[in-house]
């Protein structure tokens, strides 16, 4: 199982750190050991001062697949979810500034906590709101109609270069608001209305 993230995907975020707008999809991954599940907590890591949220849709892929093209790609999921895309930014400023790659920013130990999957069906991929909390207060709302390249395009994209296999995890992108957490911080993700996770930062 792999878990494949889209960086720079909706135009306000980009623009909130100042990064330049991509003319394709920014990849990264992260391990399987990122992963957290079952609103377990998040514990705060040691060797970084300035762990950000970044709330995001989950897509999970059914089957194998490999060069798909965009037209067929709607078949290669039928689950949804929702994430957090935790990173360390000061790890990934010095890394960006060295032209490292991202993996310690993004990919450490719990870096990539998970909600349960629910079926796509009855919602518009293209069209599907959600929000984290942070405490109580919204602090990210987006729609996937902001993303620069939508759900279809990602899987289309992303199988050209790498075989996507049943159990993947893609990360679409996160919208504007990303912000630091701190030990006590309590964070509540919702897909509309739908409370997809509720976990405590440790």
């Amino acid at each position: 199982m792999k878990i494949i993230c889209i960086g720079r995907n909706y135009a306000e975020h980009i623009e909130e750190l100042g990064n330049e707008k991509p003319e394709s999809p920014v990849i990264f991954m992260k391990p399987d050991s990122a992963i957290v599940r079952n609103n377990e907590p998040f514990y705060y890591p040691d060797f970084t001062k300035d762990v950000h949220h970044e709330v995001e849709l989950l897509i999970k892929i059914r089957e194998v697949g490999k060069s798909i093209a965009p037209k067929f790609a709607h078949k290669y999921y039928n689950e949804i979810g929702l994430g957090i895309d935790f990173t360390a930014r000061d790890i990934q400023a010095i890394a960006k500034k060295k032209g490292l790659p991202w993996e310690l920013a993004k990919g450490f130990n719990g870096s990539a906590p998970i909600s349960k999957f629910i079926s796509k069906e009855g919602y518009d991929v293209k069209n599907i709101n959600f929000r984290l909390l942070k405490n109580g207060e919204e602090v990210q709302k987006a729609n996937t109609s902001l993303m620069l390249f939508p759900v279809d395009e990602i899987i289309s994209y992303v199988s050209k270069f790498i075989t996507l296999k049943k159990g993947d995890i893609i990360f679409t992108g996160t919208p504007k608001g990303v912000g630091p957490v701190i030990i006590g911080d309590r964070l509540e993700g919702f897909i509309e209305e739908k409370k997809m996770f509720d976990f405590m930062v440790k």
